[in-house]
């Protein structure tokens, strides 16, 4: 029997890394989901992401966690560095998986994304394929919920608003709520082939700059750097010659990489996020997940983490079939509290990142060493964050866990 016939139709509008961990849960638990993506593909922008404990612990629900666990590829030192190379602090790769439970994985997006929608029925990702939300519908009563689409309307017992930080669904929900906002600085992120010699994960911080290193798995390796600058600025050549001029002095292997970048894979993107916490992540029959409910600023590395724990504690609290209501206030419960939270501790860190004057960066950089007479010092920071477990529940769906490897507990 095609269950598509009787189970609850779920719509996730935007196929980024929340939405398709959303989809993939919803679909586990028995909703027939169907993904809308206006990209004709699904190439992800952004070059990398680092997968924190708590996401891939989220990942475990799934059946993916242990996959990506498999990309890990810190070994030994990392750690915090001055542009002229000094270490102010260093954090083994093994200090943080005794403290969390799990190592920190970086990872291509595209690697991610590609996992994900493996995971999904066939078609049941559309690309091309624009959506407007035109009814919230309601959580009690027949009203679903609508989306149009150029081949015309979809009515949905759900609809999961993944439309990231410029979120039209966001605005129709709540069209009075403050914008994002300017986080004070700009990013650059880069991807460049495996180097002849191997690079330690490094994160260095100069005056209103920093600059991160990360080696995938595959020998590539990703880099992102950040500067205090005026919004919507861009340079008058290209990128690479940007970073070159802000950068280019900085200790190696910073000046290798930037060479080894093409002038056109330079991605910059100015950093907005929202300080102002949404009243609620659903309205109707219309939840909000990721950017969409609250984009922050990279400085903790949380926003794709805190994207895939978001898909993952919606489809705990909504099973087909139950009280939609109660499920998308518990989803709001649960989630509102803990994004604020590190939005707001997100944009503390972005502050450090921004100093300029000499006296104040001195003393940025002195607690930063600090870590040197204390190691597990640095790692507090994620304290409360990377610590996270997802809700445990038991799935309808026995088979996809016999298939997938069951549920990492």
């Amino acid at each position: 029997m095609d269950n598509r016939t009787t189970a609850p139709r779920a719509v996730v509008i935007g196929s980024g890394i929340g939405g398709l961990t959303a989809a993939v849960a919803l679909h586990r638990r028995g909703w027939h989901v169907t993904v809308l993506e206006r990209a004709p593909s699904l190439r992800p922008v952004g070059a990398g992401i680092g997968l924190a404990p708590n996401s891939l612990r989220a990942l475990d629900v799934i059946g993916l966690g242990d996959e990506i666990r498999a990309l890990a590829t810190w070994q030994g030192d990392g750690g915090m560095r001055t542009p002229g190379g000094r270490w102010l602090s260093r954090t083994d790769a093994q200090a943080v998986a005794d403290r969390f439970g799990d190592p920190l994985v970086p990872v291509h997006r595209a690697t991610l994304i590609d996992a994900l929608a493996a995971r999904l029925p066939d078609g049941a990702v559309r690309t091309g394929s624009p959506a407007t939300l035109a009814d919230p519908g309601s959580p009690t009563g027949d009203r679903r919920a609508v989306v149009t689409t150029p081949d015309g309307d979809i009515e949905a017992d759900l609809v999961i608003g993944a439309d990231g930080i410029n979120s039209a669904v966001r605005r129709a929900l709540f069209p009075r709520h403050p914008e994002p906002e300017y986080a004070g600085f700009t990013t650059w992120r880069v991807l460049i082939p495996a180097p002849e010699q191997p690079i330690q994960p490094h994160e260095t911080w100069g005056r209103g700059a920093l600059w991160g290193t990360q080696p995938l798995k595959d020998g590539r390796v990703y880099a992102y750097a950040a500067a205090a600058a005026p919004p919507g600025g861009r340079a008058a050549d290209d990128e690479r010659a940007e970073i070159l001029r802000r950068f280019g002095t900085w200790h190696d292997p910073i000046p290798t990489i930037i060479a080894a970048v093409a002038p056109d894979q330079v991605l910059r993107h100015d950093v907005r996020h929202l300080t102002t916490p949404l009243p609620a992540f659903h309205r109707g029959r219309t939840v909000l997940l990721g950017d969409a409910a609250h984009p922050m600023a990279p400085n903790l590395g949380q926003g794709g983490n805190q994207a895939i724990e978001d898909g993952i504690v919606l489809a705990h609290h909504v099973p087909p079939h139950n009280d939609l209501g109660a499920g998308l206030a518990a989803y709001s419960a649960a989630r509102l509290p803990r994004t604020t939270g590190i939005v707001r501790k997100s944009a503390r860190v972005a502050r450090l990142l921004t100093l300029t004057g000499a006296p104040a960066v001195a003393v940025r950089d002195t607690l930063m060493a600090l870590s040197r007479f204390g190691p597990g010092l640095a790692l507090r920071t994620f304290d409360g964050i990377a610590d996270w477990r997802p809700p445990q529940h038991t799935y309808s769906d026995r088979a996809h866990q016999h298939d997938e490897g069951g549920v990492r507990r």
